[in-house]
């Protein structure tokens, strides 16, 4: 499809059609991100108070809350919000009917999360959280000089075989030139089928999870593949963290610049890095605290986990959401000048952090680096079981030497402790989990904090 008439007639008359105001709010946004962080937070404040006052009214289970707290409503400030509770990912699971607006004006849908940590979270959401996610990002991709309707491949988690509606949305997908590309299914055969079906289609942005950009630009290295790609401007990660090593190699191979997003299926699309690989914070959608151990704010440029309210989630709202993610935020500004808040860095997840057994928490890539070095290692994941306990699958490839279980089991005790137990698997390959990511760490461990 001609871009100028997906971006000017397709994509704004499919929104109409399904009463989402996404135009209207991604023309807010746009005049939004200009404003002085005191103007972005007094416009937070009052998002926060119109959601607090629509709960109170529509959900029970925030109703009681909110009372409980004894905060003030008509005399909001951040501080008074710190009298309400936190609330987490078992309390969406258990009060769900309870939090949920049920007459929500344009309806709400019905979504469940993968589960990768656990049960899986079913909840509801509204018109108002898909426009904030679709103009949030639509943003962002103007940043990078990639507008609505430019051609765009997604590697994506994707059905194999497609059902009626899947057929519909693959044909609504191609009107707006988008392109997915399946990542549950990332055999060589595709890969190498995947490579040709980009250089044909010429994107202006390839959009995917971290570990699958990541393992594809690594399967066109090792191939030799020369991608000719003019039209491309950026590569955009999202899903898991993206690891510099991984930057670094897609970036080499695709020969654009790398873009991490970041956000959850629950929150929504919570922000996205700039052209100086600043990772700002969708502020006018989501608002964003960092708190230690005992609920309390941390000082700029500590870590600590990511507390968010879903300023748009009005179809069942998330305040004072316990993410599990660990973040530090950066005390400087937008090089751009815009008033959005600016995350230092997304740790991760708690899975995506390893215990020692001293109980200290130790990233991921300490773990990483050790495979990484290992020159007969073509792929792997690493899951720690227990403290002191780890399981490793590794694909190997012609360097691998019988002598590397040895010494990969000892660098693991020099890093975890001597009591460390490594179980190393060889097998023929590593298949993505069902959201279609392929994870190199996971940890079925508790954070001790």
């Amino acid at each position: 499809m001609i871009p100028f008439i997906s971006r000017q007639l397709i994509y704004p008359l499919q929104e109409s059609l399904l009463n989402r105001p996404t135009f209207p709010y991604l023309e807010s946004l746009e005049k939004t991100q200009w404003l002085s962080r005191a103007e972005l937070e007094a416009l937070q404040l009052q998002k926060l108070q119109a959601l607090l006052k629509s709960a109170q009214q529509h959900s029970p289970w925030h109703a009681e809350r909110i009372a409980s707290s004894g905060m003030n409503l008509d005399a909001l400030s951040f501080e008074e919000l710190r009298k309400l509770p936190t609330m987490n990912k078992a309390d969406a699971q258990q009060h769900g009917q309870a939090m949920a607006w049920k007459e929500v004006p344009g309806g709400s849908f019905r979504y469940t999360t993968g589960g990768s940590s656990g049960a899986p979270l079913i909840f509801r959401y509204g018109r108002s959280r898909q426009s904030s996610d679709a103009a949030g990002r639509i943003r962002a991709r103007r940043w990078w000089q990639v507008n609505v309707g430019d051609r765009e491949v997604y590697l994506w988690g994707a059905p194999v075989e497609l059902n009626n509606t899947d057929k519909i949305k693959t044909l609504r997908d191609r009107l707006i030139n988008q392109l997915v590309l399946n990542a549950f299914a990332m055999s060589p055969s595709t890969m190498d089928s995947y490579l040709r079906i980009i250089h044909r289609f010429n994107p202006s942005c390839i959009y995917g999870y971290a570990s699958s950009v990541a393992l594809l630009a690594e399967y066109a290295k090792r191939n030799q593949h020369s991608l000719n790609l003019p039209a491309l401007k950026v590569v955009c990660t999202t899903g898991e963290p993206l690891y510099p090593e991984q930057r670094q190699l897609i970036t080499e191979v695709f020969k654009v610049p790398v873009a991490n997003e970041y956000g959850s299926r629950d929150i929504g699309f919570t922000a996205h890095e700039n052209s100086h690989q600043q990772m700002l914070l969708m502020s006018e959608s989501v608002m964003l605290e960092v708190l230690d151990v005992n609920g309390l704010p941390v000082k700029v440029g500590e870590m600590g986990e990511a507390v968010m309210t879903g300023l748009c989630s009005d179809a069942q709202a998330f305040i004072r959401y316990r993410t599990g993610d660990m973040v530090r935020m950066a005390a400087d500004l937008d090089k751009e000048g815009r008033g959005l808040h600016v995350i230092d860095e997304v740790l991760g997840r708690d899975t995506d952090f390893l215990i020692h057994q001293d109980g200290s928490i130790i990233h991921a890539l300490a773990a990483i680096y050790v495979l990484r070095e290992t020159p007969g290692i073509e792929q792997f994941k690493i899951t720690q079981q227990a403290i002191n306990e780890f399981e490793i699958l590794v694909v190997c490839n012609e360097h691998w030497n019988s002598n590397d279980l040895a010494i990969i089991a000892e660098k693991f005790r020099t890093r975890f402790g001597s009591a460390c137990i490594t179980h190393i698997e060889l097998v023929n390959e590593i298949l993505p989990e069902s959201s279609g990511k392929v994870s190199q760490v996971v940890s079925k461990v508790a954070l001790p904090i």
